[in-house]
């Protein structure tokens, strides 16, 4: 069989029993890797793999790492339910993973049609939001196969000292914040409370809502999922939650719907996942100035290869200002933590 499409279906068959299985069409979000809709005889399904022209041996990594999280979550917190994952390339061409579909709407710069636009609304999706993530970091002990919970403790150290590195080797402009911020963090990194499940990348952009009401259905993209500190996601979603519009955004568009004065703080969302996970946020700004100096290191990795003339799309055009505009938000953030 030469066809894709007709090997996916019979090895689906053959493995799980579920018949009639048509890829159906992309599915929007998830830029790392290739989402598509899979109708079967058992219902809908999710298909998740690498694109074809970045396939190295490396390249089912995420695709792995995000179903073996997933499955050690499904029933403690809302993600899609893990149905198969395959390593063999002979199918599709790449590592892939099944899960089933889940039915919601990806927040960004516009609430869905059948939400209230009023304060109370917006204050329910922070609720929501900050409630899934605590569902996340709850769940203890940590499953033994998903990492080495010594080697999680240094997770933050490890990323300021790779991240610093990176761009020390790899610069194409000024950024004298990415070494300054960089220094303070690592000399300031507290001793982690615990370590949980981390998804390293939560935000109301890699959430699915409830189209009728701001409830979570599913938590997206786990493909950065490791072990750490839990204050590293709840750090980002923080500092990404009702933004003042009059400075400079570094990524705007990123929880953009709760820009807006009135709205619930992040930091009263940091206190609401302290009441549910029992753990504290003494260290909440330095971990929310952690969080975007982290963000702004790895993205500037993608104006690098702007410059150098390798890609050229509005995303990489807009980290010019993008990035910056972290690395300020992270400054002002680490100043009001004690930096000079």
């Amino acid at each position: 069989m030469s066809d894709p499409a007709e090997r996916f279906a019979r090895w689906l068959d053959r493995e799980a029993g579920i018949a009639e299985a048509r890829i159906v069409r992309p599915l929007t979000g998830g830029n790392a890797n290739v989402t598509s809709l899979v109708e079967t005889a058992s219902g809908p399904m999710v298909l998740r793999h690498p694109p074809a022209d970045t396939v190295s041996d490396l390249a089912g990594a995420g695709i792995a790492r995000e179903f073996r999280f997933i499955s050690a979550i499904a029933g403690e917190a809302p993600v899609a339910e893990p149905i198969l994952f395959c390593d063999d390339p002979a199918v599709l061409g790449a590592p892939f993973s099944l899960t089933r579909f889940v039915r919601g709407m990806a927040i960004t710069d516009t609430l869905p049609p059948a939400y209230s636009s009023n304060i109370e609304t917006l204050d329910a999706v922070g609720h929501a939001l900050i409630d899934a993530l605590a569902s996340v970091h709850a769940i203890a002990p940590v499953p033994a196969e998903l990492g080495d919970i010594d080697k999680a403790r240094a997770f933050v150290a490890r990323q300021i000292e790779r991240w610093r590195a990176v761009r020390s080797a790899r610069a194409v402009r000024d950024l004298p914040l990415i070494e300054t911020l960089g220094a303070w963090l690592a000399a300031n990194t507290p001793t982690p409370e615990a370590v949980r499940i981390v998804h390293c990348d939560y935000h109301l952009d890699n959430v699915l809502m409830d189209p009728a009401v701001p409830q979570v259905r599913a938590i997206l993209d786990w493909e950065m999922a490791t072990l750490a500190d839990p204050m590293v996601d709840v750090g980002l979603v923080t500092a990404m939650w009702n933004r003042d519009e009059s400075l400079p955004l570094g990524f705007a568009f990123v929880q953009r719907v709760s820009n807006v004065a009135g709205v619930v703080k992040g930091r009263d969302l940091a206190q609401r996942w302290a009441r549910a996970t029992g753990l504290s946020i003494e260290h909440l700004g330095y971990f929310q100035a952690f969080a975007l100096w982290r963000l702004a290191a790895i993205v500037e990795g993608a104006y690098v290869l702007f410059r150098e003339g390798q890609v050229d799309g509005p995303y990489e055009r807009g980290l010019e200002q993008d990035v910056p505009a972290l690395l300020d938000a992270a400054r002002r953030i680490a100043a009001g933590e004690g930096m000079v």
